[in-house]
């Protein structure tokens, strides 16, 4: 089933500056070959719920593995019958705008 999911994960514990361990969450999302996009706060993923589920699953424990406390903040969007929800929302509210 067609899953959208908006998720962020981020280390506790490890200093200020979050960027490299974000990065390797990121990259394991990256490498999924699962449609995504990266933005200042979450990054969504969109596939099978499985699929997605163990990309956010790999991110998450790419930190965890190295002894980091992890946090997971996600929202989920299970729409059946619908596909690249990833852009379509975006674009049916940019069409209104326009």
């Amino acid at each position: 089933m067609n899953t959208l999911v908006a998720v962020a994960i981020a280390p506790f514990g490890v200093g200020d500056e979050l960027a490299p361990y974000v990065a390797e969450a990121v990259r394991i999302i990256r490498d999924s070959g699962l449609p995504h996009r990266t933005t200042s706060m979450f990054t969504e993923i969109e596939g099978e719920w499985d699929d997605v589920m163990a990309v956010v699953r790999d991110a998450t424990f790419v930190l965890a593995n190295q002894g980091i406390r992890t946090e997971v903040i996600l929202k989920a969007d299970v729409r059946p019958g619908h596909t690249d929800t990833l852009n379509r929302k975006i674009a049916a509210v940019e069409e209104l705008l326009a």
